[in-house]
């Protein structure tokens, strides 16, 4: 699966921007699908998860509230909402496919896509 991330840019401080994965290939609802963020001098860290069928999702606690992930596997893409955004969230936001293991570690995803800068300012 081959993913591209797009959708970020420079916002302000409680603005909102979604993010979008497009996923190649006709697998994409076969897999969970998760958002990461990386910000600079910062490790990558876990966003959201959704499962394939949409039905369970996880959110990091900074995010909680504030994010929303969804997928339209008709269109094989993966969202990310992103609302009330504030400058700690500034970072390239990854999206990835699942593997296996904890939904919260960057070990247990395979397939990554080059990433999208959200910048927010204050």
């Amino acid at each position: 699966v081959q993913l591209q991330a797009s959708g970020g840019g420079l916002v302000q401080a409680w603005d909102s921007l979604r993010l979008s994965c497009a996923a190649s290939g006709r697998t994409f609802s076969s897999y969970g699908m998760g958002w990461f963020r990386q910000a600079p001098g910062k490790e990558r860290e876990f966003v959201a998860y959704i499962r394939r069928s949409s039905v369970i999702t996880y959110y990091a606690d900074s995010v909680k509230g504030r994010f929303t992930i969804s997928r339209d596997n008709a269109k094989n893409t993966v969202y990310l909402q992103m609302n009330s955004l504030k400058p700690e969230d500034t970072a390239v936001y990854y999206c990835a496919t699942y593997y296996s293991g904890d939904v919260y570690a960057v070990g247990s995803f395979n397939s990554w896509g080059q990433g999208t800068l959200v910048t927010v300012s204050s």
